[in-house]
C-alpha cells in the first residue's frame, strides 16, 4: 500500500504488526490530533505563543510515530520561532499544514487499517 503521509513502518514494529495494537494506537493518534488542532488554534488566536511552541513539541512525537517526518521537522520550527519570539506572521501556516497533514493522515490510516 503507497502512502503519502504517513509510513507505517515504525508503527507496524512498535506493535510487532498486531492488528489490535495498531488500531489501538490509531486511535490514540485520531484523539491526541483532534486535541492538539483545537489547542494549537485557541492559543494562537490567544497569542499565546510560547504556549503554542509547547503544544507543537508536544504533537511531535505523535506524528514521528505515524512517520510523518516532514510535518514533525515544521513542527520543530514552529517550536524553535515561538520560543524565540520571532516570525509570529507564519504561526498560522504552520497549524494549517498541521490541519491539513493530520487531516489526509487519517483518512490514509483508515485505509490502512482496512487492509489488517
Amino acid at each position: 500500500m503507497n502512502f503519502k503521509i504517513i509510513n507505517v513502518s515504525y508503527i507496524e514494529e512498535v506493535c510487532n504488526k498486531s492488528p489490535e495494537l495498531i488500531t489501538e494506537m490509531v486511535d490514540i493518534f485520531r484523539e491526541q490530533v483532534c486535541e492538539f488542532k483545537n489547542d494549537m488554534k485557541k492559543l494562537y488566536e490567544e497569542k499565546k505563543y510560547f504556549d503554542l511552541g509547547l503544544m507543537a513539541h508536544k504533537a511531535k512525537s505523535s506524528i514521528a510515530i505515524m512517520g510523518m517526518d516532514d510535518l514533525a521537522a515544521k513542527l520543530k520550527e514552529l517550536e524553535l520561532q515561538t520560543k524565540e519570539g520571532v516570525k509570529s506572521e507564519n504561526y498560522i501556516e504552520y497549524i494549517n499544514d498541521f490541519v491539513n497533514q493530520t487531516d489526509e493522515a487519517i483518512k490514509e490510516l483508515d485505509n490502512y487499517l482496512l487492509t489488517l
